[in-house]
């Protein structure tokens, strides 16, 4: 053979080997077609071979794949209405029911295939519930529920449905505003419940406080009292005293003090009889002891030219006291 061929025929020779080799994946799964007809199925991640320009190498993805539904209003036991959507996780398991259902679709058309699959199943299962299961922590079993449906369904598309989640569980637009009117209600009623509570604690509160208060104040002025009656059974004990050693002094202090308490101000005025027991003092130069022995000796008239001293002036025992009781202007010698 000619040097010249043998370039040309390494390089064909190259361009059929590399035609014939493909590799796959471990991420994932090959058919080889020839003509549209499955001819082998290639599983495990390595080298195949397939005959050059003739079959083909169709990949297909060995990882768990994920599915959101489309939101679909359901509804209920009781009328209830929900907007309800799903996430699906899925895998393929037999390759060739798998190319036979989706045909050059692929994971493209099982995705269609599988959602059709969950909207008949979601309605199918939670339109034979409540409302409060759907809300609550049971509707794990209705989850589980559209996995088997969902599952039944999908073998004959060659997958397996491995697990079906519901992801929204709300209330139609149209309900929305009244429920959130009457969620508002109830939180307004309870808050007014609250308050009112609250006033009659502070009411309770407050009452105890008056009371308290009140018995407060009683013991106060009963003490007050207490110390008060003592105190003045004290004053009657010392003036007691005070009166059994000098008697006419006694009553000079009284009749006194009776005089400051009546004549007390600027323009205190009283009006009374000249012989009243009110003036013993004021009209005896001795006191009312000596006046009640003896009459009382006039008192001298004062000097022409001189004027009285201001105040009032009384006699007791020789002695002259001046008092400044300025209701009355008397004259002392």
């Amino acid at each position: 053979m000619r040097p010249i061929y043998i370039l040309p025929a390494i390089f064909v020779l190259l361009v059929l080997f590399l035609s014939s080799v493909f590799i796959v994946d471990e991420r994932k799964k090959a058919l080889v077609l020839q003509f549209g007809e499955i001819m082998q199925e290639k599983e495990t991640p390595g080298l195949g071979w397939k005959i050059p320009f003739i079959q083909e190498v169709v990949y297909y993805e060995d990882r768990i794949l994920g599915l959101q539904t489309a939101p679909i209003e359901v509804t209920l036991l009781g009328e209830r209405r929900l907007v309800v959507d799903a996430f699906a996780r899925w895998r393929i398991t037999d390759l060739k029911a798998f190319r036979q259902a989706t045909g050059a679709g692929g994971e493209e058309r099982a995705q269609v295939l599988l959602g059709n699959i969950l909207q008949q199943a979601i309605p199918e299962v939670l339109g034979k519930t409540t409302q409060d299961r759907v809300l609550s922590q049971d509707r794990t079993g209705l989850m589980n529920q559209i996995r088997d449906i969902a599952r039944r369904e999908a073998e004959a598309l060659g997958v397996t449905v491995i697990d079906v989640r519901l992801t929204r569980t709300d209330l139609p637009e149209q309900n929305l505003n009244a429920t959130y009117a009457r969620m508002r209600a109830e939180r307004e009623r309870e808050a007014a419940d609250e308050v009112a509570r609250g006033g009659e604690a502070a009411q309770r509160v407050r009452a105890a406080a008056d009371r308290t208060v009140v018995e407060e104040t009683s013991k106060a002025r009963r003490t007050a009292e207490t110390v008060r009656g003592e105190a003045d059974a004290e004053r009657n004990r010392i003036l007691a005293e005070a009166y059994g050693q000098d008697p006419e002094f006694f009553a000079f202090m009284r009749s006194l003090d009776a005089y400051r308490k009546a004549l007390k101000g600027e323009n205190s005025t009283i009006v009374m009889q000249p012989d009243s027991e009110f003036f013993d003092y004021l009209n005896s130069e001795a006191g009312a002891g000596e006046s009640a022995g003896a009459p009382a000796a006039p008192r001298p008239a004062p000097a022409a030219g001189s004027s009285a001293p201001s105040g009032s002036c009384l006699w007791w025992r020789g002695w002259r006291l001046r008092w400044p009781l300025r209701a009355w202007r008397t004259r002392c010698a």
